[in-house]
């Protein structure tokens, strides 16, 4: 019994300093990464509620009010309400708004949250339907900057009548109309220059890259993957950039571990984690065994646990992102023009798991 209660106070020691590192956790990764029960990680979370160190949400957790860590700013005297416009309410951007919640609460603040739908026209929509019911002071959006209306967007949204924070989002360039538009995202450049520096720590001389077309992401991977190639250390490192449309393409993966092969390359960083686990699939497929022939780490880390084996992934600190999002929007209600504008990157981790592993650390 002793040592079960050890075990116990290790495990939620360990939920703790996961909470305090992302903001936020979910029962289920918990549960997968601890090797234990659903049930037991909610029991754990149990115990440390009632010690008042963590706050209970649906399906996880978050810091309580008094631990947030980020920035804090003054607690509002007034109950602001802010609106948050995100392109998807699955995949990417739960955890964003579930950090942007638990800040909002920690706060005394409102969230109007809306789903739109990776459209521009759309995403105006929602935004002046929460503009024109007059009910939020502020707006965090992820409008789509990927078109050529871009800078037409950012214009727009540079004469809403509230002053607005992109979320994962940045315009393009500097114009007077967008320099009081702040914005809070993942530093996706940094995380690819993380992932070509833990593979070729793994030993691997030739890399290639896939990314998804139209991703937001995608645009930061390229440009990140542009630079380090014409780096001396890592161009000869470099050998490939691929892009795909939708996870399971059988004809292009085939061709691209065809490609592979015949280029020498022995690891891929692939985004995001659907076509990363098509990529794995298509290797079982074709007898080239994963890290042995082929190392796959993959960008997002929402699902890369799920594959066989697992994979290792960048994990963008998504909701940090929300959180921060948040924290600035009332900094910004509060102290108005007094304070210059906010542009805030924030480091993505890696996870390491067995994808990624050289023979020599997998014991």
């Amino acid at each position: 019994m002793e040592g079960d209660r050890l075990f116990s106070a290790q495990r939620q020691e360990r939920l703790l300093a996961e909470l305090r590192g992302q903001g936020a956790v979910r029962v289920r990764d918990l549960a997968r990464e601890f090797g234990v029960s659903e049930l037991t990680i909610r029991r754990d979370i149990a115990a440390l509620a009632e010690r008042g160190l963590v706050s209970k949400v649906h399906g996880g957790a978050t810091l309580p009010p008094h631990s947030n860590t980020l920035s804090q700013p003054r607690q509002a005297p007034l109950r602001f309400t802010i609106g948050m416009v995100v392109p998807s309410l699955d995949f990417y951007w739960p955890p964003v708004v579930a950090g942007a919640r638990a800040a909002a609460a920690a706060l005394g603040v409102t969230i109007q949250l809306r789903g739109s739908s990776y459209d521009p026209d759309e995403d105006r929509r929602q935004m002046s339907r929460l503009v024109e019911a007059q009910q939020v002071q502020g707006l965090l959006l992820a409008p789509s900057l990927n078109g050529d209306d871009a800078d037409e967007i950012l214009e727009w949204i540079g004469h809403l009548p509230v002053p607005t924070i992109l979320v994962e989002r940045q315009p393009r360039r500097w114009t007077p109309t967008t320099r009081h538009i702040e914005w809070v995202r993942s530093d996706h450049c940094l995380g690819l220059e993380i992932a070509i520096y833990h593979l070729r720590q793994q030993g691997h001389r030739r890399i290639g890259l896939v990314v998804a077309q139209g991703s937001p992401t995608s645009v930061h991977l390229r440009q990140a993957w542009q630079t380090a190639a014409a780096d001396p250390r890592t161009s000869g490192v470099l050998a490939m950039q691929e892009t795909v449309t939708a996870p399971g393409q059988r004809d292009v993966i085939v061709r691209i571990l065809r490609d592979c092969r015949l280029s020498k390359i022995t690891a891929l960083i692939v985004h995001s984690d659907p076509h990363a686990i098509a990529v794995a699939q298509f290797c079982a497929e074709l007898g080239i065994t994963i890290p042995g022939d082929l190392a796959i780490v993959s960008y997002d880390d929402e699902i890369a646990h799920l594959a066989d084996p697992a994979i290792t992934a960048v994990r963008p600190p998504k909701s940090h992102v929300g959180r921060l999002a948040v924290e600035l929007m009332v900094s910004r209600l509060l102290d108005g023009d007094r304070r210059p504008p906010h542009r805030v990157l924030l480091a993505p981790d890696l996870v390491v798991r067995g994808s990624s592993l050289s023979p020599t650390q997998r014991h």
